[in-house]
């Protein structure tokens, strides 16, 4: 039986004899799809399509809890079907942050988005999620020269340019574990943040675990679709280090540390990134995500160049894209 048809019969069995229409409500990266289920009152449902040997429900279930609980407003589900990969969720709309983000509406936004990050952060315990340890950190990092080096531009690292990245894996490692550890969303971004009366509401959080601080202020200024002038996100992360601090959260009395952690830790997510998007257009024949290369090539070029100990990688970029190097290295 195909997947729509699954939906379709599962549908039926929950509202018996009700009259609906399904269409999709969206897909992402992975193998997860999601269906709209409008009902001939106006009540409207989503079916999250999970092909279970591919995706587990169960993670997406824990978390959407933990968010609850922590008085994030996140989908509430509402029926389940954990053999067959199905969840029937309450909608949050159909405007995301990414949709709607503009100059004038952003700071509102983010305001809220801030919020909402505190309330998840401020619920964290230890034995809740799994950990982002530096066995899961190193396997993302693996995915920049794996796929997007040696696939994507077809120049496999020489051994001295593997030499070089391994030397700034190690320092962003270092200062990643070293920074307090409270829940992460771990996609806390625009694409994944819903325009509505409680705002915001919170998708894509089945990969959460218990991580560094400043990893979802790093996912939500530094975002994989839109980006933003340095003065604006500094000025957003000032706003979130300001509500942590009074909130109780272990950022530090040093915001300029906490901004350094914070690009660093985006750092890693850059280079992952730059791997995923790689890898799901030549693995999963997805193009749509190389589109954005660019971007998060820009946001390493970035960190780079403001900090010392990661100029080497600034200057394998120029290696790897075969440009001058760049005047400012040390």
């Amino acid at each position: 039986m195909q997947r729509l048809e699954l939906v379709h019969e599962w549908l039926a069995g929950l509202f018996p004899g009700r009259a609906y229409s399904v269409v999709p409500a969206s897909a992402d990266a992975s193998f997860r799809r999601y269906f709209r289920a409008a009902f001939d009152d106006g009540l409207t449902r989503i079916v999250m399509d999970a092909p279970p040997g591919r995706e587990d429900c169960r993670p997406f279930v824990h978390v959407a809890g933990l968010l609850h609980d922590a008085g994030v407003h996140a989908p509430e589900i509402l029926a389940q079907d954990l053999e067959r990969g199905l969840l029937l969720l309450t909608d949050l709309g159909s405007t995301t942050y990414l949709d709607a983000l503009d100059d004038a509406n952003a700071d509102g936004l983010f305001r809220d988005a801030i919020d909402a990050l505190v309330k998840w952060q401020l619920a964290s315990r230890p034995d809740a999620l799994p950990p982002y340890d530096e066995a899961l950190l190193r396997r993302e990092l693996d995915l920049f020269p794996d796929w997007y080096v040696a696939r994507h531009l077809g120049t496999p690292l020489s051994a001295s340019q593997q030499e070089t990245l391994e030397h700034v894996q190690v320092l962003l490692l270092q200062n990643i574990l070293a920074q307090p550890r409270v829940f992460v969303h771990r996609d806390y971004m625009p694409r994944n943040l819903m325009v509505c009366a409680d705002n915001p509401g919170v998708l894509d959080f089945q990969d959460a675990v218990v991580g560094p601080v400043s990893y979802d202020t790093a996912s939500l200024f530094r975002d994989a679709f839109v980006s933003w002038e340095e003065a604006r996100v500094l000025d957003w992360a000032a706003r979130y280090w300001e509500k942590a601090r009074r909130a109780g959260l272990p950022v530090g009395a040093d915001f300029g540390a906490f901004y350094r952690d914070m690009e660093w830790m985006g750092l890693q997510r850059h280079l992952k990134v730059l791997g995923i998007f790689a890898r799901i257009n030549y693995r999963d024949g997805k193009p749509k995500y190389l589109a954005d290369t660019p971007r998060f090539v820009n946001y390493v070029r970035q960190v780079t160049a403001r900090y010392a100990p990661l100029a080497p990688l600034a200057r394998l970029f120029d290696e790897l894209e075969k440009r001058a190097p760049q005047v400012g290295y040390t």
